[in-house]
């Protein structure tokens, strides 16, 4: 990173502050907000660290992968061998876990891969302590859990490295289409109110990432961040959950005080040492995956006892492809029994969406 860089960004961080938001400073601090963004990833990618794979061999595994993230010395090792058959390495002393250690645990029928990952520390996101290669791992997770203990409550500060690394939790995706054309500069059209946020600011802030004839079709309500989140093509949005651990050293005051300090959170309490809490955790984790089961009826036969884990608002084509490419490529239709059938054995095609429960017998052709 140059002085160059650091310098214009603190400068354009002062000017953003300095500057009061109101209708006539909307499109300046547009711009500004613009500008900062694409410094700071220019910013990201001259830091050290800068592996996009993560300096980590990661193989995805089971229904679904969630990612234990916190500072050094929160529990995440314990908590891994408390959930899984992980061998995780335990110590009292800091960065004992120096690799990413993978474990299985099942749950409502549900395979989840939990990984401990390495320690961070402040500053991780511009790549100290080889933070950014974490991060980058974090960023491929179905969930994370952001663990902290009873002593040190840095769940704040482990989403703020996330925020710098691209990655949004607890969020959906603007819906934003972009078009672009030949001529005729840049045309805003939206199916929702867009409130204060000015076309002329939407069209300048495109502008700051070389879009010069385009149609935007805005089908949500959005900020300017979110506005420059999709332009920059590479946040991620993941769902998180906020852990506290050895809730064994403390008391309910204690406990109480946690909780109206991370309110936003709704944290998890637990002791993973003395392995409470967990079953809570458990479903807390199941529950933000949003996962539902659907079961296969080959022709001919009953129904199968074991289910198929999928993401809600998965469609036939997507137990299809679970199940092998073959089953996308052969598929005629499908019958359903179960919640979304208007009636038993219901034909459907593959954009058929499905809800826990369903039953689901695929017609190749």
């Amino acid at each position: 990173m140059t002085p160059d860089i650091k310098e214009e960004i603190e400068s354009i961080e002062e000017e953003i502050r300095d500057t009061p938001y109101n209708k006539a400073t909307q499109h300046h601090i547009g711009k500004l907000k613009a500008k900062l963004s694409r410094l700071k990833e220019k910013q990201l990618k001259q830091g050290k660290g800068t592996s996009t794979s993560g300096g980590y061999a990661i193989k995805k595994d089971g229904d679904a992968t969630i990612g234990l993230i916190g500072y050094p010395s929160v529990g995440k090792s314990t908590l891994l061998n408390a959930l899984t058959n992980a061998k995780s390495e335990v110590a009292d002393y800091h960065f004992t876990t120096l690799d990413v250690i993978p474990g299985m645990m099942r749950y409502k029928e549900a395979v989840l891969q939990i990984l401990d990952l390495p320690g961070l520390v402040q500053g991780a996101a511009v790549g100290k302590g080889r933070g950014k290669e974490v991060l980058s791992v974090a960023r491929v997770m179905d969930l994370l859990v952001l663990m902290a203990d009873v002593d040190r409550l840095e769940i704040r500060e482990i989403a703020s490295e996330l925020e710098q690394m691209g990655v949004r939790l607890n969020k959906k995706p603007p819906e934003i289409v972009i078009k672009k054309r030949d001529r005729g500069g840049i045309d805003v059209a939206s199916t929702v109110d867009l409130g204060a946020l000015e076309p002329e600011t939407i069209k300048s802030v495109m502008r700051e990432y070389g879009y010069i004839n385009a149609t935007i079709i805005i089908r949500t309500e959005i900020t300017i961040d979110e506005l420059i989140d999709h332009l920059s093509g590479n946040r991620v949005y993941i769902p998180a959950i906020a852990v506290v651990n050895k809730m064994d050293t403390t008391d309910d005051k204690k406990r109480k005080k946690i909780e109206g300090d991370l309110s936003e959170w709704d944290p998890v309490f637990i002791s993973a040492g003395e392995r409470k809490g967990l079953e809570e955790l458990k479903e807390s984790m199941f529950q933000a995956l949003d996962l539902i089961r659907v079961y296969l009826k080959p022709q001919g036969e009953k129904g199968d006892d074991e289910p198929i884990i999928i993401k809600r608002g998965a469609t036939v084509e997507d137990v299809c492809r679970k199940l092998h490419s073959d089953f996308v490529d052969n598929f005629s239709y499908a019958r359903i029994w179960g919640p979304t059938a208007k009636f038993p054995k219901q034909r459907v095609g593959p954009d058929h969406v499905l809800e826990e429960g369903d039953t689901v017998r695929i017609i190749l052709g």
